[in-house]
């Protein structure tokens, strides 16, 4: 093997190391440096691939998939020749990123999201209630649709109530987070307006985007496909920095 290609590997290594340290978990992460030695002593590296299966962020979200690709980079030479990727000036990236139904519904019911899901006064059936969310069911239908079912018990009253609809989620003006809208209800009239609301906004909570950003790196979603089973964002990256180790 060539000293060339040894370099490209130990700037792969340390982009992977810095990438998986920012993340509380992963099951698979590569990073891809292409470029030819020439350019890498100039501070030039034609792109950058990076693929990631099961990373799991902050807040117990996990990305089943990632892919991001870089292009026309420009780095510190001195750095790369240490095995180190340090940008000389902010890149773009593109991303795809799929969250699926099984994550999305863990993240609903982990112990982060339940805390803010109890103890909550609204009105329920015009009445001031202390509502208490015990479980959340999120799927994914298809037709574009998000599906939300909860039992929440009324503490007053001690009984248990159902609430469940669908909406159509869609990215937000400012491509940071999803948005919730055209709530259909499956069963009966809401119970609660105020209690939707809150489920909505905790939704829109888990998707939001600033919730998979990584050091120096924002993401701003472009577009939205919602499937059966899953959710595909692509995005922009504005990355100024790579994370180290």
């Amino acid at each position: 093997m060539t000293t060339d290609n040894l370099g490209q590997q130990a700037l792969n290594k340390a982009a992977e190391i810095g990438l998986s340290s920012q993340l509380d978990e992963v099951d698979k992460l590569e990073v891809d440096v292409q470029t030819d030695p020439f350019k890498l002593v100039q501070g030039q590296v034609d792109k950058v691939t990076v693929e990631g299966e099961g990373l799991v962020m902050q807040k117990d979200l996990r990305m089943d998939e990632l892919e991001m690709q870089m292009n026309n980079i420009a780095i510190n030479p001195l750095s790369a020749a240490f095995g180190k990727i340090e940008l000389t000036k902010p890149t773009d990236a593109s991303v795809r990123a799929v969250l699926i139904q099984e994550d999305i519904n863990r993240a609903f019911n982990s112990e982060f999201v339940g805390t803010m899901l109890k103890d909550q006064k609204l009105h329920v059936n015009g009445q001031l209630m202390t509502v208490d969310t015990q479980q959340v069911d999120f799927k994914l239908p298809g037709d574009g649709k998000v599906a939300l079912s909860a039992n929440v018990l009324l503490r007053e009253t001690g009984e248990t109530k159902l609430v469940s609809f669908t909406a159509m989620p869609s990215a937000s003006a400012d491509g940071q987070s999803i948005s919730l809208k055209q709530v259909q209800y499956a069963e009966g009239e809401e119970i609660s307006p105020e209690l939707t609301e809150a489920l909505l906004n905790k939704a829109s909570e888990i998707l939001n985007l600033r919730n998979f950003d990584l050091e120096g790196m924002t993401l701003r979603i472009q577009k939205l496909d919602v499937e059966a089973g899953k959710i595909t964002l692509f995005a922009d990256a504005y990355v100024e920095k790579i994370p180290a180790a």
